[in-house]
């Protein structure tokens, strides 16, 4: 698309994660005029590669980064509210034995973790006996006592999406698969040349601020568009998952402490499976797909097999992901010990505003697109209130813990869907889920069936509106579809999208 010469929008922001499409949303809505541009699909980096957790993160207490946790306690309960449909409660277990941080210490730690950012619609944390509860039997008979607290699970690539949907809906323009090649200023205005990686076609943008949220591309983005000469402000530091069969039933998610002072979360995912993760690795060079390595997969089954009955080995491991974190490069030594904190940086040497986003978790995504437009009304001027810690994103406008409300309303308006496809869609659209099955009057009105619950009908208003163009878009990012399922299911929407895309450029 090559928009007129004269256009001259107020924002460009480089990168479609959490971070990018929560300030292009922000923005949007105070009313500026805002142009995203992603290299690549929204979501698909270090945004749909994470724990998918909102919290405040206990450990940061022992490096004593009291602010962070804060602001992502308080954090934690406006984006359940805002979005109840793709996060949910849980009930963390943290077993404890002698030869870990003492339990006194656990005790403090959990207490300031209640009580630093408040509680609206979460519980207390508590002392539980892994002798008697249910949380126990899946761990070894070495672990009698442990602590139960809570945080939240979140779809993180969804919660990108509707980031997205909510930032277009009020007016933001956004191109995906289209990379900023160059930006220069011109009279105190950008010029923004990108190149659609798809069509291959040049862009042409302008804009009065630059916001360069690309991530752990950041550096490369300085270096390449703008031309800074070896620009080196973040640590890239690789965080890899894998996911095996489900370890057990319970649903609550587990955080275990390992000799090395780390932590690991194993978690239940979409029913069937538990994903165990995270590492801390530095990553050398940045690529559009990063790999975990053969020692970070042996590290992750050796750290479940110190806890778990079952062990596991490498050939259990049905699928894995890696994402690399691109953390303010504060000198720190360890990857483990640098800053999860972000650092936002104003810079007007090239005769325009450039504001360059560094580092950031995704629990205070909301927060951190808030103080970018808050720099840049300090600059274009104050268009309007700060309005997000009290909205809702698109599907997610019901009552926390009113998702039944929801299911309950489909399986009466769809009784010929599927049970759990009518749960999946719930958790996936919230009220917006009765628009992907708009107008269909029976199960043939669904259309083809690839497989895994999924039908044309959803795939249809993935395209039309999610931006999906692929089938990775759809079985791994729009959806969780594709996770430990066959490659025929994939071919198939392939099929059905060349098809779908040959018959609309007739």
């Amino acid at each position: 698309m090559q928009l007129p010469s004269d256009e001259v929008f107020d924002i460009l922001v480089i990168g479609g994660g959490i971070n990018g499409t929560g300030i292009a949303r922000d923005a949007a809505g105070r009313g500026f005029s805002v142009c995203l541009c992603e290299a690549n699909g929204l979501g698909s980096g270090t945004s749909s590669a994470s724990s998918k957790l909102i919290h405040g993160g206990l450990r940061y207490l022992e490096h004593y980064e009291f602010r962070l946790v804060r602001e992502a306690l308080k954090e934690r309960e406006i984006l359940l509210s805002m979005a109840p449909h793709i996060i949910k409660p849980m009930r963390f277990v943290l077993p404890h034995s002698k030869s870990m941080r003492p339990a006194w210490l656990l005790r403090l730690g959990l207490f300031l973790y209640d009580h630093l950012g408040g509680l609206k619609y979460l519980q207390k944390s508590r002392r539980i006996n892994l002798n008697h509860d249910d949380a126990g039997a899946p761990l070894k008979p070495a672990f009698h006592w442990g602590f139960e607290y809570s945080d939240c699970w979140v779809d993180d690539t969804r919660l990108v999406l509707l980031n997205a949907i909510d930032a277009n809906d009020r007016g933001a323009t956004l191109f995906t698969h289209t990379k900023v090649e160059s930006a220069r200023c011109e009279e105190g205005i950008w010029e923004i040349k990108s190149r659609n990686r798809i069509t291959d076609e040049i862009v042409t943008q302008k804009a009065r601020v630059i916001v360069n949220a690309a991530g752990p591309w950041v550096d490369q983005v300085l270096g390449e568009a703008f031309g800074l000469k070896n620009p080196k402000n973040v640590r890239l530091v690789r965080g890899s998952h894998i996911i095996v069969e489900q370890l057990f039933e319970h649903g609550k998610p587990y955080i275990f402490q390992n000799a090395d002072e780390r932590i690991i979360f194993a978690i239940p995912y979409l029913n069937d499976y538990t994903v165990i993760g995270t590492t801390d690795a530095d990553q050398t060079r940045m690529t559009d797909s990063p790999k975990m390595s053969d020692d970070e997969l042996q590290y992750l089954c050796d750290a479940a097999n110190e806890y778990f009955t079952k062990q596991i080995t490498r050939d259990d491991v049905i699928w894995s992901y890696a994402g690399v974190r691109s953390l303010y490069n504060d000198g720190s030594g360890e990857a483990k010990k640098v800053t999860r904190d972000y650092v936002l940086k104003n810079d007007e040497t090239s005769g325009a505003p450039l504001i360059n986003v560094f580092g950031g978790k995704i629990t205070t995504y909301r927060r951190l697109a808030e103080s970018v437009v808050e720099r840049i009304e300090k600059i274009l001027g104050r268009r309007g209130e700060a309005w997000t810690s009290t909205s809702s994103l698109p599907g997610g406008n019901f009552a926390v813990g009113d998702l039944s409300l929801i299911i309950n309303d489909l399986k009466n308006n769809f009784p010929f869907v599927n049970d759990s496809i009518i749960t999946r869609l719930s958790t996936s659209y919230g009220t917006k889920a009765a628009k992907v099955l708009e107008n269909a009057k029976s199960a043939g009105d669904l259309g083809e069936h690839f497989g895994g619950g999924l039908y044309q009908k959803e795939v249809e208003y993935l395209v039309q509106n999610e931006w999906a163009i692929n089938a990775e878009d759809i079985l791994f990012r729009c959806t969780r579809i594709g996770v430990g399922k066959s490659n025929e299911i994939s071919e198939k929407v392939e099929s059905f999208l060349a098809t779908m895309f040959a018959e609309n450029t007739r």
